[in-house]
């Protein structure tokens, strides 16, 4: 996995300028007045938009779009108040097109919607301790019919198994070809699911006998991180902000959401974990799990599991990476790179 330089928990996103993009006749003729717009907004808050007309054109209408979607058309140069509520989180295009005297013209600008959520910092209490591959770089772990199931990486020891978590013992194990470094995993209609890191290449299997039934490619131009899944659609990260959905029949990606903290942006999001209706997420580099609303991709909860690394004696252990809710047990359990020890945890406030 690339190891990005994070040096805190929470990544600050940048703060766009609100001019428009320069083009057609939109800085001569008409602009948005920016006077009237900042830099971030939350959910609750409205967008009020108005356009500069400083060559007094006789303006007819003006069209309103977000992110090329139809706002609403407005008679001359009416003023436009738009909820936000149900916007996405993260960076929103918007666009004027001004219809005046026989002609067009078009201006554009860029805001920020950024979460009015403030996370929670959760506790966590060691249930259980048990023995972990040391040798195992750890990208995904998941429960299926009570056996946990484990994906790792590096080009030439890339693999997913079926073992018991209580010794150890492996039952079955899968090796990818060596051209290819594994990634997370998920196991949803009988099928299992394992992504890679840059090849752009997922594999699926069937869930009874491990054998491989097909193998895809992304449909975007995307890495392969974390997955999971909530029985219906599969959940899969990329080691940016977002979390993609994509449908496991077809595997299109037919939607994403944006990881925000407060006002900042999460980028590098890996491991997912779905419990409860929400993501639990390793941040890469980080010893933490955030705790993240599907519906908006607000970080609602954190989990700083860093004192973990002083229970291990591994010289080599990297970064935590590995979330798996047992439904039996209604307990979490956690490991990491090179870990020599997996963690069985529960999570209070």
């Amino acid at each position: 996995m690339k190891k990005h330089n994070l040096l805190s928990f929470i990544l600050l996103g940048s703060l766009l300028s609100n001019c428009g993009d320069t083009k057609n006749r939109e800085n001569n003729l008409f602009n948005f007045d920016s006077s009237k717009i900042s830099a971030q907004y939350q959910p609750q808050q409205s967008l009020d938009l108005s356009i500069l007309n400083p060559k007094s054109k006789a303006v007819d209408s003006i069209v309103y779009y977000i992110n090329d979607a139809k706002v609403k058309t407005v008679k001359g140069l009416e003023k436009l108040s738009f909820d936000l509520k149900d916007q996405k989180l993260g960076y929103q295009n918007i666009k004027a097109l001004v219809y005046f005297e026989g002609e067009n013209a078009e201006t554009t600008t860029r805001i920020e919607v950024v979460s009015n959520i403030q996370p929670k910092l959760l506790k966590y209490t060691i249930l259980n301790t048990y023995p972990h591959d040391v040798n195992a770089f750890t990208e995904g772990l998941e429960f299926y019919k009570d056996t946990l199931y484990e994906s790792t990486g590096q080009k030439g020891n890339s693999y997913f198994r079926k073992f018991d978590y209580k010794t150890g013992k492996v039952f079955k194990q899968v090796d990818l070809d060596p051209k290819y470094f594994g990634e997370g995993i998920t196991i949803i209609n009988g099928k299992i699911f394992q992504l890679s890191w840059q090849e752009k290449t997922g594999f699926i299997y069937d869930a009874k006998t491990l054998k491989l039934e097909k193998t895809f490619t992304y449909d975007k131009e995307i890495e392969g991180w974390g997955m999971t899944n909530d029985g219906k659609y599969i959940y899969q990260s990329d080691g940016t902000e977002k979390i993609w959905k994509m449908d496991p029949e077809t595997q299109k990606m037919i939607d994403y959401i944006n990881v925000y903290s407060g006002s900042s942006k999460i980028k590098a999001v890996n491991e997912l974990e779905l419990i409860d209706g929400k993501f639990y997420a390793n941040i890469w580099q980080k010893d933490a799990i955030a705790i993240i609303d599907p519906a908006n991709g607000a970080v609602e909860g954190i989990i700083d599991l860093s004192k973990l690394r002083k229970e291990l004696k591994s010289p080599t252990a990297e970064v935590l990476n590995g979330i798996a809710y047992n439904p039996k047990t209604k307990s979490i359990f956690v490991a990491g790179k090179n870990w020599d020890k997996m963690f069985e945890i529960k999570v209070s406030e």
